[in-house]
């Protein structure tokens, strides 16, 4: 009989079998998937690499492709008779063309970047500089088509093909590449693939043209900001209306923006970050210092026309038209010089006059602290005379004019204040005393050996004192006597 532990045993080794069965399953399952994948990937890479053409470059070939250009065609030769019926735009049968044809341009330049490769892999052994000097790939084609397995380039004319600074530069890396010609074969694989990329690039311009007849029913708004060339051009770089007006503005500006080559030329002149935006009219008449800010606006409002005649807001074209005369009194306004300084004026006087404090302690004050006579003469110089200092040879502090008016020392004649002569006046006027006579510091009592204490006049003491001894030796009219030897 089997105990309770060998039976959690058995289970738990069922489990593990289980477990062990599904992972095996996943992990087949994902294998198989994953060589799928591997498969797909290597029939992909396979097929950029392979030597035909027509297993690469398959678009032209398909009945979508067909049956759309066939469309665009007779819509041209019709002309422009759209009109609105009244139904939803996602109805009308023009607009799902329009649509189609925004997809179309989306797929014919995947499909010519496809050929670029192609081309690139198999001119490389004639030219593999060419790559690197001409990145557009309608540009390359031309000139590989051009060139050809001429080894000379001087006698190859592209002009018109490329700017005249690319010309030259290629002209000189030709003469010593490292490139061999091309075997016929591969050189006509080349010239077909060139031809083939040129054809794609006709007909996206054709689809372009188409959309732009239509533009200002389909986006009458951004039209009205931009011009219908380069709002189709923006649709069908953007692969139709909804997707424009879903992308930001800052991609919108990219839009058809071309990597530029420059071959170690000077960028003062050249205008990066900038796509179909640079084709409209309010960029080319803006000044070139305000481009990129006129660009940066022009996507900006451009986005928003688009997210407006997305939904249909307006099929008029009112908010276009106003969005593009916000766009130039923007651009007017940053032309504005900047308003010149005005002078600021100084303040009203006030009419009533101030309260000035006066009377006899302010005129005290003032004496009190007005500048002396010494010190204005110390601040003041004469000219073609060097003043003294404290230390000689104009060393520590100077004294001006202090010295110079009298006989050469520094003393100036000090006049008493009027403050001073009053406090004088007043104290040599008053008498102090306790009768008022005298005053408190004088008696009429004396003290003498012979009498004792006795009743005497001070006054005349004092006037007799003055008469007798001071006034013979401190008298101003006295002089000293002179006395003879016996």
């Amino acid at each position: 009989m089997a105990t309770l532990a060998d039976s959690f045993l058995a289970d738990l080794d069922e489990l593990s079998d289980n477990d062990a069965d599904l992972v095996g399953e996943d992990d087949d399952v994902e294998a198989g998937n994953m060589d799928e994948d591997v498969d797909g990937d290597l029939a992909d890479i396979e097929a950029l690499n392979y030597d035909d053409l027509d297993s690469v470059s398959k678009l032209q070939k398909t009945q979508r492709f067909n049956d759309i250009m066939q469309k665009v065609e007779n819509a041209l030769e019709k002309g422009s008779d759209v009109q609105d019926h009244g139904m939803v735009l996602e109805d009308d049968p023009e607009y799902q063309l329009i649509v189609n044809c925004n997809a179309l341009s989306v797929d014919i330049e995947n499909e010519i970047i496809i050929i670029h490769n192609f081309i690139r892999d198999k001119y490389r052994l004639k030219f593999p500089e060419l790559e690197s000097l001409v990145h557009h790939p309608i540009d390359y084609a031309r000139v590989v088509k051009k060139i050809g397995n001429e080894m000379d380039l001087t006698l190859v004319d592209m002009e018109g093909l490329i700017p005249a600074a690319i010309r030259m530069v290629i002209s000189v890396t030709a003469s010593t590449t490292s490139g061999k010609p091309l075997p016929e074969e591969v050189l006509q694989k080349t010239i077909d693939a060139c031809n083939r990329a040129l054809a794609l690039d006709s007909a996206k311009k054709k689809v372009l043209d188409f959309v732009e007849t239509r533009m200002g029913y389909i986006a009458p708004n951004l039209s009205a900001i931009v011009g219908s060339a380069v709002a189709a051009k923006l649709m069908g770089m953007a692969g139709g209306l909804t997707a424009l007006a879903k992308m930001p503005a800052c991609n919108v500006q990219l839009l058809g923006a071309k990597k530029k080559n420059l071959a170690g030329f000077s960028t003062a002149t050249s205008q990066f970050r900038v796509g179909y935006i640079e084709q409209t009219e309010v960029f080319q008449s803006t000044p070139p210092s305000l481009r990129m800010r006129a660009g940066r606006l022009l996507a900006a409002k451009s986005t928003l026309a688009a997210r407006v005649d997305s939904t249909r807001g307006d099929p008029s074209g009112n908010t276009g038209r106003t969005l593009r005369e916000e766009i130039h009194k923007k651009i007017e306004k940053w032309q504005e010089p900047p308003p010149a300084r005005q002078p600021k004026p100084l303040p009203v006087p006030d009419s009533e006059p101030k309260k000035k404090r006066g009377g006899r302690r302010l005129r005290k004050m003032k004496e009190r602290y007005a500048i002396t006579d010494m010190r204005k003469l110390a601040n003041r110089m004469q000219f073609g005379v060097p003043e003294e200092s404290s230390l000689g040879d104009g060393l520590g502090e100077g004294y001006g004019m202090l010295g110079q008016a009298g006989n050469g020392k520094l003393r100036v004649s000090i006049g008493q204040s009027k403050l001073a002569a009053k406090v004088a006046k007043k104290f040599k006027v008053k008498n102090y005393g306790s009768s008022g006579a005298t005053s408190g510091l004088t008696s009429s009592l004396a003290f003498t050996p012979v009498q004792g204490i006795e009743l005497t006049n001070p006054q005349a003491h004092a006037h007799q004192l003055g008469s007798g001894t001071q006034s013979t030796y401190f008298s101003e009219n006295g002089t000293f006597s002179k006395i003879k030897r016996t």
